[in-house]
């Protein structure tokens, strides 16, 4: 597995299931900062990592913030989020007929590191859907989603 985490408690959670997965965990950095080149390094850094590991048809997995999805956190976090949402759903366009995942988990702050871990192993293993949007909590419900 490949991952790319800032959060170490996060970070932690997902190592305790290297074993179980194969292909890429990015997790969005919660520092992203409001400027361009914070939300184009970041954009490029998930793109270059999700195209080596499509390239030896390994799963991707994107973890957002529910709420930079929703534009709580400000415009930087929402542009990665909402531009991750899209890569995930263009990848797994491209690379369905090669039988290869691409999916986002959407977590909450309260959300448990363990369950993110999970989600992110059972995404990665067989025969899943591709190109999704897994919430995890609820925080999201009633509100107008991308």
């Amino acid at each position: 597995m490949t991952l790319r985490c800032h959060s170490p408690r996060l970070a932690a959670s997902l190592d305790a299931w290297r074993d179980e997965m194969t292909g890429l965990v990015f997790v969005a950095d919660d520092k992203t900062g409001e400027g361009w080149s914070e939300v184009a390094a970041e954009l490029t850094d998930a793109f270059h990592l999700a195209k080596q590991s499509l390239s030896n048809g390994l799963a991707v997995v994107f973890v957002v913030h529910s709420d930079d999805l929703l534009g709580r956190n400000g415009p930087g976090k929402a542009m990665v989020a909402t531009g991750l949402l899209s890569a995930a759903r263009t990848a797994a366009l491209e690379h369905r007929k090669a039988g290869v995942a691409v999916n986002v988990v959407a977590r909450e702050e309260a959300t448990d590191p363990s369950l993110v871990a999970r989600w992110c192993g059972f995404l990665m293993d067989g025969e899943l859907p591709t190109g999704q949007l897994i919430h995890l909590g609820s925080e999201h419900i009633g509100k107008a989603l991308p």
